[in-house]
């Protein structure tokens, strides 16, 4: 296969694990996203903003290139902006902290407006549990950056995809969807596998070498699964979906 059309089939592109608050899951997504990218041969870059709790940075720094931002002022911004056009044809993994919206309506433009002259595409991928406010915060990224592509992941921790009956049937699945976004649904890791992935502070596929035998079982499951799921969020994006859908209207 000539590099023309690997390019074709593994487009660089910004990958913005997102949701704005804790406790939704945004981590063991960047990580999921992570493995999975680097199973499939992508040249991948971490980019860490939780720097109150950088434990994917922690997990992931030794295997592939890492950095770490602050976007709570104009010069993270910068900087993310500056190591995207350092990394032109990886893919750029951003995990961002908590509480991030603020900042992304003050700052966001710095990144959508530059998507163009980077030569690349965002997806945001926006992590979520059943509670209205993760969704009232979409509204407000989207909003923010209109340029991104946003795919909505909704967490099986938190229950099966049909309990999250607030987003299903809400007017911003239809425009999520609508713009190119895809839902999805995260499969469900045991609690005594995260933790040992938490607390000793490894990447998925160390997990996969060490940790005890029945663990490494049901990680090798999730990571089948997970990677079912992440396969769709990956996949070429259908050409002008998105900037069609640019100018239409947010729900109320």
């Amino acid at each position: 296969m000539d590099s023309k059309s690997a390019e074709i089939q593994h487009p660089s592109r910004i990958v913005w694990i997102g949701g704005s608050k804790g406790g939704v899951g945004k981590s063991m997504t960047t990580m999921a996203a992570l493995d999975y990218l680097l199973s499939e041969g992508s040249s991948v870059v971490l980019v860490e903003c939780d720097n109150a709790n950088p434990d994917v940075y922690r997990a992931y720094q030794h295997l592939v290139p890492a950095e770490r931002t602050d976007l709570d002022d104009a010069d993270g911004w910068i900087h993310l902006v500056n190591l995207c056009d350092k990394h032109r044809g990886s893919t750029v993994v951003v995990n961002t902290a908590a509480r991030n919206n603020v900042a992304v309506s003050r700052y966001g433009q710095t990144l959508d407006s530059s998507i163009e002259a980077l030569g690349t595409e965002l997806d945001a991928w926006w992590v979520i549990n059943r509670q209205r406010d993760g969704m009232e915060l979409l509204k407000e990224f989207m909003e923010a950056m209109p340029r991104a592509r946003v795919h909505v992941v909704r967490n099986g921790y938190f229950g099966d995809e049909r309990k999250f009956e607030l987003y299903n049937s809400s007017k911003l699945r239809a425009l999520v969807e609508g713009r190119g976004g895809k839902s999805v649904t995260l499969p469900d890791l045991a609690d005594r596998v995260a933790d040992d992935i938490y607390t000793q502070r490894l990447s998925l596929c160390a997990a996969s070498k060490v940790l005890p035998i029945g663990n490494r079982a049901e990680l090798r499951r999730w990571r089948g699964e997970v990677g079912k799921v992440l396969a769709q969020l990956v996949a070429p994006a259908h050409d002008g979906v998105l900037g069609r859908a640019v100018a239409t209207a947010l729900p109320t």
